[in-house]
């Protein structure tokens, strides 16, 4: 499927989606947000894609929403589908990226604002540098937080780190959000990409049914109490089992003294 306002590459069943906008931060048009939405489809219909990397071309992961308007991709008026639907794009986005049903990794290589913020805290980890800019932007904008943040950013800071954040809306850099918890490894500038693709190479060695059950169980469990989210770690492992043949190597391998070579049979 070709992309106009992204890219997309698989190597090595890794999927990487690099936003490109580059004039525009890789600000959030209604075009982006589109190949945003096919790019997250055809990484979950594909399953030769094991592990999903999310980045930004130029010297920005993502301003936000376009503001600017006009040129290509420009909004145009809801559909009638847009308008039944009480979530939004807000929350189109946000619930797209964040239920894609493989490990992902943003790689933070720049300013992340906003919209723009909020997609890299619905991956399930983060890579930066101190390069690495996260600003919530939404109160300076009369706006309350949306596409997802509320959720996401208490979970990962804490709450009162949270309100900090948006209360005050000052931006921080790569350093401040590593201390903070918003990134997960911090790396040299203009490594985050290099970075983010060796963890990636390490996921996608293991079993994939295993990594995707593993997903499913730790997103369940956020908000569960302790003896439901023991019955969904049984359900997850029933899910893993699936995969008798990768069962089979894992044994073998180990038995054989050689690295496993997974396929999610």
């Amino acid at each position: 499927m070709a992309y106009e306002f992204l890219k997309w590459d698989v190597t090595d069943q890794v999927a990487t989606i690099t936003l490109n906008r580059p004039e525009k931060l890789n600000a959030l048009s209604e075009g982006l947000r589109q190949d945003i939405y096919g790019a997250c489809d055809q990484a979950m219909a594909d399953d030769d894609v094991r592990v999903v990397l999310i980045t930004g071309e130029g010297r920005g992961f993502c301003s936000g929403a376009d503001l600017t308007g006009g040129g290509p991709g420009r909004d145009g008026p809801p559909s009638q589908n847009q308008r039944l639907d009480d979530m939004g794009w807000v929350g189109q986005l946000s619930s797209t990226v964040y239920e894609l049903n493989k490990p992902t990794i943003a790689a933070v290589n720049g300013v992340a604002a906003g919209a723009g913020m909020s997609v890299s805290l619905a991956c399930d980890m983060r890579i930066g540098s101190s390069r690495s800019r996260f600003k919530t932007v939404f109160a300076e904008r009369a706006l309350s937080p949306d596409t997802g943040m509320s959720y996401f950013l208490p979970r990962i800071i804490g709450y009162s780190r949270a309100v900090d954040l948006f209360f005050t809306s000052r931006a921080i850099d790569g350093d401040e959000a590593y201390r903070l918890g918003l990134l997960d490894r911090m790396v040299e500038p203009g490594e985050e990409l290099h970075s983010a693709q060796e963890v990636a190479a390490q996921m996608a060695a293991l079993p994939p049914m295993a990594l995707r059950s593993g997903k499913r169980v730790f997103q369940g469990n956020m908000d569960l109490d302790f003896h439901r989210a023991l019955r969904n770690e049984m359900f997850g492992l029933s899910f893993a089992a699936k995969s008798p043949e990768d069962n089979k190597e894992q044994r073998a391998s180990f038995l054989e003294k050689r690295p496993p070579k997974f396929t999610g049979n």
